[in-house]
């Protein structure tokens, strides 16, 4: 492997960027070199951040690497032009590819640029088992998410009940991985995740569930075919700021990097 850091592009910087950033300062095997955000905050992060790092509107032409984190805009509006232009890329908004037709032409620039394209495993684990079973045939795959009624406010789960008036867990939707992530977009990562490494967004069913006898978020994953059953339940503990975003988000796209930069992956 080469000495030399590895350098990356950020494409934003909530909270999940920050957190990103902060781990990796100091560090011998990768060097964040631009910051990606809107126009409107350019000057004030780069006063934040200091000359060490360029901050900037656009993906720069000598980027190598782009790590995304700024949301599903940023993948039609920075991640898809830069693989057309051969930078490889990775993405932990694996939501947005529920939408139609949007797989397709991702997968189109990156052709067209001869790079790859890489979906990062996010909030949710056993990824790599499912995409591996899928090669010796999946017959269902099962999603559940689990909160507490708090952590549906804001989604449609407050039209169907009385969030503060549920004493039991409630089903509040049972459907495709596509139609969950239509309607529940703040949860079509995980979903999509495991979608998209199984069965496809239309086959993999989703249940999400308001849960008052729980505090924390509760990853589910059911997965039957050829190789057996696999049952996986995860707690995710929350970024310190940003309580809706699992901690193991930021942790995957470290593990990214980190793989890329040594000479023996796992």
């Amino acid at each position: 492997m080469s000495c030399a850091a590895q350098e990356v592009t950020l494409v934003g910087f909530g909270a999940i960027g920050r957190s990103i950033f902060q781990r990796l300062v100091g560090s011998m095997q990768t060097r964040i070199t631009h910051v990606v955000v809107s126009t409107a905050r350019v000057e004030t992060l780069q006063a934040e951040l200091g000359s060490a790092v360029q901050v900037t509107d656009a993906v720069p032409a000598t980027c190598r690497l782009v790590l995304e984190c700024a949301g599903h805009s940023a993948l039609t509006q920075h991640v898809m032009p830069a693989l057309s232009r051969g930078i490889e890329c990775a993405v932990l908004s694996v939501g947005a590819l529920s939408d139609v037709g949007l797989p397709e032409q991702l997968a189109q620039a990156a052709e067209h640029g001869q790079t790859q394209l890489h979906l990062l495993s996010g909030a949710i684990g056993g990824i790599d088992a499912i995409a591996a079973a899928r090669l010796g045939g999946l017959t269902e795959v099962t999603y559940t998410g689990r909160k507490p009624p708090s952590g549906w406010r804001g989604s449609p789960a407050e039209v169907i009940v009385d969030l503060d008036a549920l004493i039991e867990p409630t089903v509040i939707l049972q459907a495709s991985a596509r139609e969950a992530a239509r309607l529940y977009p703040k949860n079509a990562n995980v979903a999509a995740t495991v979608s998209l490494a199984g069965l496809g967004l239309d086959a993999t069913q989703v249940r999400l569930i308001a849960d008052p006898t729980v505090t924390e978020n509760i990853h589910e994953i059911m997965a039957r075919g050829a190789f057996g059953e696999m049952h996986l339940t995860m707690r995710g503990k929350p970024l310190a700021d940003n309580p809706k975003t699992s901690a193991l988000t930021v942790l995957s796209a470290l593990r990214f990097l980190h793989n890329r930069s040594t000479a023996v992956t796992l």
